[in-house]
């Protein structure tokens, strides 16, 4: 067969297996949401918060905005034709890296894609894309022997890079909803506490060093608390500067175990409301894309398949000649 026409065959084998592939997945979503975003679930999940994460997810949400600052930055050259900064950019990794996104990503490499992974102590090798396209007939009756050495293929690393990439996107919306549950409590809790809008970790801090210099204030008055109240109440007490660090460092200790934790809160809501069914469809969506090449992509993952197959295609012909030599 000409080298031409076994490019064409691989190719068309690839693009309709990986079609299969996705459809497959696609069936998976609901089963693997239910089991992993419930609240019986999450809890599970949320075991492997209790250690470093505790830090790193509220450091990742004052790097929420660079990131995406870079991730429009990466979308903007991209679009200007500047290729390799548009890569060099995606690649900055400005979010922490948690033990909770390596858990979520794991899950999805594994369990909804059953595609390779590896992370410390723990390698996964089933590769459910290379069994769909080893069981397309067309490849079949080319390869027969030969489809055993499928599993001796070695895993493209630009590949996994921009897998991993896609899924990393998908599991950092997890800090952008615990700043939305973060801000949405401290709001709430500055509305309670101070009857004041506070936004922020840093707000709520200082408006409730003002609200406890304020009390301390009117009790310590000499006339009594009833005058004090009437005499701080046209001039306001200030709280001295060891108690609005002893308040704001409190706020975002809070703050700290509020977002490593919120997910407890949050998955459960996102499953009821369809939120995480969506966003893995659109994670499938993308892969689709580029597995069939039906948008322009920095690269073409199925490249690495199709590569595969054709090796396989020069050994089943090669085992061909020798046996009938």
């Amino acid at each position: 067969m000409p080298d031409t026409a076994k490019w064409a065959l691989a190719r068309a084998i690839v693009r309709d297996a990986a079609r299969r592939y996705i459809d497959s997945r696609r069936e998976r979503i609901d089963a693997f949401v239910d089991r992993h975003f419930t609240l019986l679930g999450t809890l599970a999940l949320h075991r492997c918060v209790l250690g470093w994460d505790l830090l790193r997810a509220p450091l990742n949400l004052f790097l929420t905005a660079p990131a995406l600052a870079i991730k429009l930055a990466s979308r903007a050259a991209r679009r200007c034709g500047r290729a390799r900064l548009s890569l060099w950019l995606e690649r900055r990794h400005v979010l922490l890296a948690t033990d909770l996104g390596r858990e979520i990503e794991w899950l999805v490499m594994t369990e909804l894609f059953e595609l390779p992974c590896a992370q410390r102590g723990r390698v996964a090798t089933r590769d459910a894309l290379a069994e769909a396209i080893l069981a397309d007939p067309r490849a079949a009756r080319r390869l027969a022997a030969p489809l055993a050495a499928a599993a001796a293929a070695g895993s493209d690393p630009q590949l996994r890079h921009r897998l991993l990439a896609a899924i990393e996107s998908y599991a950092g919306t997890r800090a952008a909803v615990a700043e939305i549950t973060t801000g949405l409590a401290a709001t709430g809790l500055g509305a309670l506490a101070v009857k004041q809008a506070t936004p922020g970790l840093v707000t709520l801090g200082s408006a409730l060093a003002a609200a406890i210099a304020q009390q301390s204030a009117i009790a310590a008055f000499p006339l009594g608390a009833w005058l004090g109240s009437l005499w701080y109440g046209w001039f306001p007490a200030a709280p001295s500067s060891a108690l609005l660090a002893a308040t704001i460092a409190g706020a975002l200790a809070g703050g700290a175990v509020v977002s490593a934790f919120s997910g407890i809160l949050t998955d459960p809501l996102q499953r009821r409301f369809g939120l995480h069914r969506r966003r893995l469809l659109r994670l499938l969506a993308t892969l689709e894309g580029v597995l069939c090449e039906e948008r322009e992509t920095p690269l073409a993952m199925r490249d690495h398949y199709v590569a595969r197959l054709l090796d396989l295609l020069d050994y089943a012909a090669m085992v061909w000649r020798l046996t009938h030599a």
